[in-house]
């Protein structure tokens, strides 16, 4: 190994490397005796959360949804129903028996129900839901069940019901819809398909290596080293999720996957390079790998700790969604860099030249394209023009992302041959899209169910309002109905159901449901009614506040995140200038990512919005992941220019580094991309947002703008530190002028 290499490792670097290589072995049986540990004491299971579970710990949503129980004793709405469709009509019997069997099964006098308490059926036959796009073609069974049921087994109370009790040929029933339905079919055809996901994901791992090295060996010390990371991860925040508030979503379980085994893959090819340098140097086995873990060890150590505290800054948000990521993410990534910094050099030391079979030794190396290129890169006209490019380029790409729109899609995003999203197109045709998750709109006050005439005027008033479909009004309802059920006994509480026109999680209901509730104020003094109190529950309203929640944070998350970054950066780089500079490249590469995502899904593909936590998510993992490759590239050119000029240093290091960074973008793009093989909106969304994103910075802001923006501005981007070689200054006495060749 050429000397100006190993003076860039100090002490603490080259002490940390000599234990991992001597004690290969142990390091090897560490972590085999690791893994079982954690298979024997850690849960293989994580606890899995729903809507309610990160909505804001002051809901008015939820609360409003109590507050209705309590004054009428029982809650209207339901999250699980059962849907009847003929096109040509139902016939009058089955329309009847809809009504029947609601009623025997709320008197208890209908068996063979298991966790079902009550059912509620509407018809959209005239005068119950007056605003129908269809008059006596649809009928449904919202469900209730008792307390403390799953949702898994609450979904299988109303198929079983729905087998048992809808089974004559003229009841037509569809299946089964509902909020809560839909996200038991994501779970069900999410851990359906995280086997596939797992399987895809390792053979682009071992694939892209292979192709990386033209090794057969290289891909199993990557792929062990991720599997054992990936398997651990999984354990660790398993554990640690049973102490978050509201679970764990099910959306990071894919996520943890393609991160951990992304990163890993990442790190090991910076390990596997530097190694290959080495030995091609003509260092023997144990040396090479001494260095390799020396030089790269301590870059991994702190670009792991970039994405780890990247993923930690969510902590910040108020929002229980994003608090849980913070964590899972971290730990996982924390988790990945440990095992990769010990276990990875165990294994270089290990299979030393062997890594590399059946590819030969690379004594005498050509001048590469890649470096022609850098030299040429580093010409300040050629760089800046290059610079300017990138940046209005990636700005005009950028500029659509403040159009994106946020929502919380559950029947939507699911495949259009599920089950549940069948129903639900039924249930909408025959009445109207927010039919299957209505909204709730709850009157308190003395006697304000007493007036008839008032009630009948604010549910005109509400029915005229945007994106309001229809609205069950006690108006609508027969007497015997209503008290009780619209009504409460005492007369001191009213409930309206509104049912919206659109998919009642997506951004438009959200807005419309916004819009009604900063009204209603209004429409009560219209109506008669200004001394009420009002509230609005359902899904809806849930999601509307977990979308505001989102907004609030993000300013919260951006600066803890860009604070995170900017400042391991100018630790590690010790300057101000670059670190700044290296963050607004991430920036820019971000916008352009999310522009795209803005333009393929609500332009090209016609979709409302995104899932709410797509943009942050990816984000959060952009940035980080942005400074992960500073670190390695930026990091790589600052310890060469301790022995050079800045311009040599970039141009000797860029086509080290750039094939690395190439290799692992890839790498890391095409796990985030397997996402998409989970047929969910959410992941597919997730998956080329990050993949494209991921790209952008390996192909096009680490291999071409840094470097150019590096060499406009030359010395200046180390202040308020002095390169040892900076421009204008020479190298040190016996540091080569050229560099040995790429360590790709």
């Amino acid at each position: 190994m050429r000397s100006w290499r190993r003076s860039e490792a100090g002490f603490l670097a080259r002490a940390y490397a000599w234990l991992v290589v001597t004690f290969r072995w142990f390091v090897v049986l560490g972590w085999a005796v690791g893994a079982v540990a954690a298979a024997v004491w850690l849960p293989a299971t994580i606890p899995n959360a729903d809507l309610g579970g990160f909505a804001p710990p002051d809901s008015r949503a939820i609360a409003t949804e109590t507050a209705s129980a309590e004054a009428f004793g029982f809650p209207i709405l339901s999250r699980t129903l059962l849907v009847q469709r003929d096109p040509h009509g139902l016939s009058e019997a089955a329309q009847r028996r809809v009504v029947e069997r609601a009623v025997a099964v709320t008197k208890g006098e209908e068996r063979d129900v298991g966790d079902i308490a009550a059912v509620i059926p509407v018809v959209n036959t005239v005068g119950v839901f007056p605003s129908s796009s269809e008059v006596g073609t649809t009928a449904l069974s919202f469900v209730f069940t008792k307390p403390h049921t799953t949702f898994g087994d609450e979904v299988a109370a109303a198929q079983r019901f729905g087998r048992v009790h809808v089974n004559q040929p003229d009841d037509h029933l569809v299946g089964v819809t509902g909020t809560v339905p839909a996200q038991v079919a994501q779970s069900k055809i999410l851990y359906g398909r995280l086997l596939l996901l797992e399987c895809a994901t390792l053979a682009v791992v071992i694939g892209i290596v292979a192709l990386k090295f033209r090794s057969l060996i290289a891909p199993f010390v990557a792929l062990l080293t991720a599997a054992v990371s990936y398997f651990l991860a999984v354990r660790v925040t398993n554990y640690v999720g049973g102490f978050v508030r509201g679970g764990v979503p099910d959306e990071l379980k894919p996520l943890v996957l393609a991160l951990v085994l992304g990163i890993v893959t990442d790190y090991a090819i910076f390990f596997l390079s530097s190694m290959r340098t080495g030995l091609d140097d003509g260092a023997d086995r144990l040396t090479a790998a001494k260095n390799s873990a020396a030089q790269t060890g301590r870059i991994v150590l702190v670009a792991g700790l970039a994405v780890a505290a990247g993923s930690a800054a969510m902590l910040v948000a108020h929002s229980g969604f994003f608090r849980a990521f913070g964590p899972v993410l971290s730990l996982s990534v924390l988790v990945s860099v440990v095992v990769s910094v010990t276990l990875l050099p165990a294994l270089l030391a290990i299979f030393g030249r062997a890594l590399f079979w059946p590819s030969r030794p690379r004594k005498a190396r050509r001048i590469s394209v890649a470096r022609g290129a850098a030299r040429v890169l580093t010409v300040r006209v050629v760089a800046f023009v290059l610079g300017a490019a990138c940046v209005v380029g990636l700005a005009v790409l950028g500029a659509d992302a403040g159009r994106l729109r946020l929502g919380v899609s559950f029947v939507a995003a699911l495949p259009s041959d599920n089950p549940a999203h069948e129903a639900a197109t039924a249930a909408a045709a025959g009445f109207a899209p927010g039919i299957v998750a209505p909204t709730e709109v709850l009157l308190q006050g003395p006697a304000v169910g007493n007036d008839p005439a008032k009630l009948t005027r604010l549910a005109r008033e509400l029915q005229g309002q945007p994106g309001v479909a229809g609205v069950v009004s006690p108006s609508a309802l027969p007497d015997e109905v209503v008290r009780g059920a619209l009504v409460s006994r005492t007369g001191d509480a009213a409930r309206f159901l509104v049912i919206l026109d659109h998919d009642p999680l997506g951004p438009r209901a959200i807005s419309d449901l916004d819009h009604l509730s900063a009204t209603m104020p209004t429409l009560l003094q219209r109506a008669g009614l200004g001394g009420a109190q009002h509230g609005v529950a359902g899904d809806t309203a849930v999601a509307g506040e977990l979308v505001a929640a989102t907004n609030a944070d993000l300013r919260r998350i951006a600066i803890a995140v860009l604070a995170v970054n900017l400042l391991l950066l100018m630790v590690f780089l010790r300057a101000v200038v670059a670190p700044v500079l290296l963050l607004g490249c991430s920036l820019l590469a971000l916008a352009a990512s999310l522009g795209c995502l803005t333009l393929l899904f609500q332009d090209r593909l016609g979709h409302e919005g995104v899932a709410f936590y797509v943009p942050f998510a990816a984000s959060v993992l952009l940035l980080s992941l942005g400074s992960d490759y500073n670190i390695y590239g930026v990091g790589h050119v600052w310890t060469r220019a301790r022995h050079t000029t800045l311009r040599k240093a970039i141009a000797e290091r860029v086509p080290e580094t750039s094939g690395a960074i190439t290799a692992a973008g890839i790498t890391l793009a095409a796990s985030f991309g397997m996402l998409a093989l989970v047929p969910l909106r959410q992941f597919r969304e997730l998956a080329f947002v990050m993949a494209l994103g991921v790209l952008i910075d390996a192909l096009v802001v680490r291999s071409v703008l840094v470097p150019a923006l590096l060499s406009v501005l030359g010395g200046l981007s180390a202040w308020p530190r002095r390169l040892r070689g900076a421009e204008g200054g020479s190298a040190p006495a016996g540091a080569p002028t050229a560099a040995t060749g790429p360590g790709t």
